[in-house]
């Protein structure tokens, strides 16, 4: 039997909790933006290693800074005055059994490539300069990784990983809003950029957000056209609300702009980090999508790590999926919360603990629902490689 640990929690669920706190940094957000740039160069090396080699060789991406340029924009069109620079570091196997690889040059194309199809309105060949110091693993961790052939990855590192379920109405709104004003509000309005941030308060049962949305200065002729544009957003966003929830919601956006002054969220290529807003991997949204200070959180950068022995990715996905088919398949759980814990050196399929913690419904008892539990947990441990296959392949989001 493994390590599997199964108690009843003494807690208010969130749901039911007067107050609730709940962010979400859109895809443009510096933050956001160097997270997904560290996972495409993480896809793209392990893609490229497994056609030369046919397994994932050792690599950590989960180190890419982002420093702010600077810009000047207008209504009708700006400019940028200084490129946003970013530096692109980590550690990858960059020779293998007599053959070097171009982990350098596969690196700056993944991350030239994921800004292309991420941002509209952002030209990595002229906006932005790149710098690749990208360096090798330690003897160590190279082999702890490598202790494979025939069994489980050994875990490179003492860590954890936590997943919970389900998400809150809060939390529901503030993952969709932005999302859906990423694929659905910006195909309709050029004009909205990639960098928006969702704030999610809930006091009883009224529900505020704040959304900060960057505006893109070439599609607005005037400061009329940003208010209209930014009107048009409140309302959009306040309807798509509704579908999450029957709660009361108050949205705001934008609410720094001082439209007496001229002063509003205005960009030329959609970010803030055109001026400004450095960002860093790992200091945006936790695997699940969302930063929810009301949970128990990892502060692990899941983006860019390996996919294949590295637990601080694979052990937050492991827990976010385990702790969503407990909820959908076992009856009778309000709230459930999966912690799992690695020791280095040691199989990924044997963790050192994994803690499951349940808030169950009225006349529910938790002894009653330990086979179903263990049974999940186990079936997701003895396939724990199929984590790094969805990881590899991009069918799995971690930001």
């Amino acid at each position: 039997m493994r390590n599997i640990y199964i108690q009843r929690l003494i807690q208010i669920p969130i749901e039911r909790q007067k107050i609730e706190i709940v962010e979400r940094k859109g895809l443009g957000h510096p933050d956001t933006l160097a997270d997904g740039i560290a996972e495409s160069m993480s896809r793209a090396l392990s893609k490229e290693y497994i056609k030369r080699f046919g397994i994932v060789l050792h690599h950590n991406t989960d180190e890419t800074q982002i420093v702010a340029g600077k810009s000047k924009p207008s209504f009708g069109g700006g400019e940028i005055i200084q490129p946003i620079f970013i530096l692109l570091v980590g550690r990858a196997t960059k020779e293998f059994e007599g053959t070097w690889i171009p982990t350098d040059k596969i690196a700056l194309k993944a991350a030239k490539e994921y800004i292309r199809k991420t941002m509209a309105n952002l030209n990595p060949d002229e906006d932005v300069v790149f710098d690749v110091r990208i360096g090798e693993g330690s003897t160590n961790l190279q082999d702890v990784f490598m202790r494979r052939r025939g069994e489980a990855p050994h875990a490179n590192d003492t860590s954890f990983g936590i997943g919970f379920a389900p998400l809150t109405e809060t939390e529901k709104i503030v993952y969709n809003v932005e999302r859906r004003i990423y694929n659905e509000f910006r195909k309709r309005e050029k004009a909205v950029g990639e960098d928006v941030k969702v704030m999610g308060l809930r006091v009883g049962d009224r529900i505020t957000l704040t959304v900060a949305c960057a505006t893109v200065d070439k599609y607005l002729d005037s400061l009329k056209d940003y208010v209209s544009v930014v009107d048009s957003l409140k309302v959009w966003i306040e309807d798509v609300s509704k579908e999450y929830t029957d709660r009361n919601v108050e949205v705001h956006v934008n609410t720094a702009d001082d439209y007496e002054r001229g002063n509003v969220y205005l960009t030329v290529t959609g970010t803030s980090a055109e001026c400004g807003d450095d960002g860093n991997v790992g200091r945006g949204n936790r695997c699940n999508g969302l930063i929810t200070p009301y949970r128990p959180m990892s502060l692990e950068a899941s983006a860019g790590k390996n996919p294949v022995n590295h637990v601080g990715k694979i052990y937050n996905v492991l827990a976010n999926f385990i702790a969503r088919e407990c909820y959908e398949k076992v009856e009778g759980i309000e709230e459930i919360y999966v912690k799992i814990l690695s020791q280095i050196g040691k199989p990924i399929n044997e963790p050192k603990a994994v803690d499951i913690q349940i808030i169950p419904k009225d006349g529910y008892d938790v002894e009653r629902m330990e086979r179903e539990i263990f049974e999940i947990v186990e079936g997701w441990l003895d396939n724990v490689t199929k984590v790094t296959k969805m990881i590899v392949n991009g069918d799995v989001d971690i930001f």
